[in-house]
């Protein structure tokens, strides 16, 4: 009697590229959803939002907010639409900016009760530093 391993092998398929960034965008603005979310379990937090005193207190840094949060959102759509010329370039534009802001997030949340956010930002500055690899070895024909 022969002795057969029953093995399965699974197909794997080439991810294009663009489907690979927007990805990341989408789990970028998914940590930073969660990032302001868990925040409002923060001591003072719904407080501050009550009274107003908080940091997005004022038209204009809600405004500049928006701003920064429409990027990665937008950026979800250019990564599967644009040509790749200008695509690569936003992608690694966008993604230094966005590493920036999760290395200025590390530095000014350390403490005890910005633990998670800490992380969630160390995590976002990972994601973001990934698009700019994936967006600077694009594939080329």
């Amino acid at each position: 009697m022969e002795n057969k391993s029953n093995t399965v092998t699974y197909r794997n398929f080439e991810v294009d590229i663009k489907i690979k960034i927007a990805g990341l965008w989408i789990t970028l603005m998914f940590c930073y959803i969660y990032g302001d979310y868990f925040e409002l379990y923060t001591p003072t937090k719904i407080e501050g939002l009550i009274s107003g005193d908080n940091m997005l207190d004022s038209p204009e840094k809600l405004f500049i907010a928006s701003c920064l949060m429409l990027i990665p959102s937008m950026m979800i759509f250019i990564s599967l639409g644009l040509k790749p010329k200008i695509n690569r370039w936003l992608n690694i534009i966008f993604g230094l900016l966005y590493t920036a802001i999760g290395i200025c997030i590390i530095m000014v949340s350390i403490s005890a009760w910005y633990a998670f956010y800490v992380f969630l930002a160390v995590v976002e500055t990972i994601i973001a530093a990934f698009i700019i690899w994936l967006a600077i070895t694009w594939p080329k024909e």
